[in-house]
């Protein structure tokens, strides 16, 4: 990576688990140390090279804030990117998807409001499961390939809790 490590910007450690409130205070004080703006009167090669740090912070940031997205960085860190679109071989969890998938389309030919925040909450309780899961795998340096498979399990369940807030703002209109 030609870039500095996204948890170096932050003067962290690669870990899985991170104080949120603490990695935002950290940003905001970055961000403004960097910011263009600062070097308004400063020559081009400054202010490039400002725009360019502020960019690199940013990206950092939306990875490291995001547990998916910070637990594909950190497999990325340890040998390979993992390919974004993986056919799941994991029959258990397709099993699921599959019955996740039924119900939100009951709930949404219902137009069960309730129902959808129930809903909602056991897919947060779920990703916070997964978090966990991986958490214990990444620190135990474990299998390469349970840390994939529950990564993919998490960027699942981050697609089928934003087509549930869709859902959401479409019965609440």
């Amino acid at each position: 990576m030609g870039s500095p490590c996204h948890f170096a910007l932050f003067d962290l450690q690669p870990a899985f688990r991170l104080d949120l409130d603490q990695l935002a205070a950290r940003y905001r004080e970055l961000a403004r140390s960097v910011h263009p703006d600062r070097f308004a009167d400063a020559d081009e090669r400054e202010q490039r090279a400002a725009l360019e740090h502020s960019a690199s912070l940013n990206e950092a940031y939306q990875v490291l804030k995001n547990a998916s997205a910070r637990a594909r960085y950190l497999l990325g860190l340890r040998g390979g990117e993992l390919p974004l679109e993986v056919t799941v071989q994991d029959g258990e969890f397709l099993l699921q998807q599959m019955q996740w998938r039924e119900e939100l389309e009951e709930l949404q030919d219902s137009a069960d409001v309730p129902g959808v925040a129930t809903f909602k909450q056991r897919l947060k309780a779920a990703s916070a499961a997964l978090h966990e899961q991986f958490a214990e795998c990444w620190e135990q340096s474990a299998q390469r390939e349970q840390a994939e498979r529950l990564v993919r399990r998490m960027q699942f369940l981050d697609k089928l809790s934003y087509e549930v807030r869709q859902l959401e703002e479409r019965l609440d209109d």
